[in-house]
């Protein structure tokens, strides 16, 4: 079986003090595939994670100001951030240590120094876990009463078929594919028009989603498509709920 891809190159932010090992792992998750940001501290890793959120997070325990702990229990105190995948990086190597790394949130745990490969492999492994809603050699993808047939191009709500314009199409196979997921606007900018040199606003995606909105939701249907403030976009069941 293939390893589930996301369909976009997996977007990791690197929290760490130490200039060594953050061109180390740059480097290498880099040449791996991924594409990378950085930060020094606590504050600037939550700047960075609400201006665009990554697929997962490199936090080193021991940071300035305030600890990696600390900001994982902050990750994990904003709703949407709740799943975030977050790998934990210290010299630490007690056991105490280990219980108050994954107490905090975090969902895996690597010792200094490591091995750049195992570390790979577990991130990949976090990722494949936190993403797990489609098979992407399947022509189907499904979310709630919603169908999408890759192959006929066709969105179906219950018996119900929608029309959805080029754009509107990819947006919402993209939510299809990452259910839960929040997607900030320039997350999906970058997904859905990098490739094309385009200039867009990063307003156009509201003018979107109104539209796929629109499309989606007959009079009395719920809507799947969530809106968390400040922070983007996702297709989640609070909304039909």
């Amino acid at each position: 079986m293939k390893e589930r891809r996301l369909p976009h190159p997996p977007y990791i932010l690197i929290v760490e003090d130490d200039a060594a090992i953050t061109l180390l792992l740059t480097y290498n998750l880099t040449q791996a595939g991924f594409e990378v940001s950085t930060a020094g501290t606590g504050k600037e890793a939550l700047e960075k994670i609400n201006a665009r959120l990554p697929d997962a997070i490199i936090l080193d325990w021991m940071l300035p100001v305030f600890s990696g702990i600390e900001v994982c229990q902050k990750i994990r105190a904003t709703p949407h951030l709740q799943n975030l995948p977050i790998l934990m990086l210290t010299a630490r190597n007690k056991e105490e240590d280990t219980i108050n790394s994954f107490t905090s949130g975090a969902d895996d745990f690597v010792t200094k120094p490591f091995s750049i490969t195992p570390l790979i492999l577990r991130l990949r492994a976090l990722l494949k876990r936190s993403h797990p809603a489609q098979n992407h050699h399947s022509p189907i993808l499904t979310f709630h009463d919603v169908t999408m047939n890759l192959q006929e191009h066709k969105v179906q709500r219950g018996q119900r078929n929608i029309l959805l314009g080029p754009t509107e199409f990819k947006m919402l196979e993209l939510f299809l594919r990452n259910p839960r997921r929040v997607f900030s606007r320039n997350d999906l900018l970058n997904i859905l028009w990098s490739a094309h040199n385009i200039n867009v606003e990063a307003r156009t995606i509201d003018v979107h989603i109104r539209r796929l909105r629109r499309e989606l939701n007959a009079e009395n249907e719920p809507d799947i498509i969530r809106t968390i403030r400040s922070a983007g976009y996702a297709l989640d069941l609070v909304s039909a709920s």
